[in-house]
């Protein structure tokens, strides 16, 4: 979305990245880093620098991030629109088991020794510490730092998109026979999922957090019109009209 922005000249626009990425890809825009301080410091925010517009267009898994971005909307007075991308649906041959937290779906690995392809955040893996008998490769765009404390595991660092061919490959060198995956949808990630039904591979898809009662919009088109709405919108009021 950042990109689709950018060339418009009657725009001033910020991405801002929660700063959890050491080397995050370049962008058209100018770019923030770093958390605002809650809901609170983000309203301060948005009011100290004039802003009309504020998209959330976070990770599904963000809901911390989506709360406060509402609440600070609130506070700021400021438009909200709030980009959700839809997730995934299983489709014939898929073979997936949810799972409601990351311990859980280790839990749902079972006792024999699985070979599991992880594609989680470097935040969320200590529950891989529960169940070292299993051989883990662990997907990250950033390091694993410090490495974590298990005696059969392997390292990818790679930033998407991941092209089904790639991750048949990758699936097929390391003898994965099961996944452990966020239900982000998009097509960034949606190889692993192609390749796993390809190879008839299980997937235990951790369930996305419940949505807020924000009203949403569901591609980049539709959060472009949207914007447009509330810029028209606000400055046929600021006229009076």
């Amino acid at each position: 979305m950042a990109g689709r922005l950018a060339p418009r000249g009657d725009l001033d626009v910020t991405l801002s990245l929660a700063g959890r990425t050491a080397a995050p890809a370049r962008q058209a825009v100018p770019v923030r880093v770093g958390g605002f301080g809650g809901a609170d410091g983000l309203a301060d925010y948005l009011k100290r620098e004039g802003v009309e517009v504020l998209v959330d267009a976070t990770h599904p898994y963000a809901s911390g991030i989506s709360a406060n971005a509402a609440t600070a909307a609130r506070m700021a007075h400021v438009c909200l629109i709030a980009l959700r991308r839809p997730a995934w649906v299983q489709v014939p041959g898929d073979r997936w088991t949810e799972a409601s937290d990351v311990a859980a779906a280790v839990e749902a690995l079972g006792k024999t020794s699985r070979r599991v392809f992880v594609t989680l955040g470097r935040n969320e893996l200590a529950p891989l510490h529960n169940a070292p008998q299993h051989f883990y490769l662990i997907r990250s765009v950033d390091p694993v730092e410090p490495p974590l404390a298990l005696p059969l595991v392997h390292y990818v660092t790679a930033r998407g998109p991941f092209a089904e061919v790639d991750e048949r490959a990758l699936i097929a060198a390391h003898g994965i026979d099961i996944i452990i995956a966020k239900n982000s949808g998009g097509t960034a990630t949606y190889g692993k999922i192609a390749a796993a039904r390809a190879l008839g591979i299980a997937v235990i898809m951790l369930r996305r957090p419940p949505a807020s009662d924000e009203p949403a919009v569901h591609s980049v088109d539709d959060a472009l019109i949207s914007l447009d709405h509330a810029l028209t919108s606000a400055a046929t009021a600021a006229r009076g009209v």
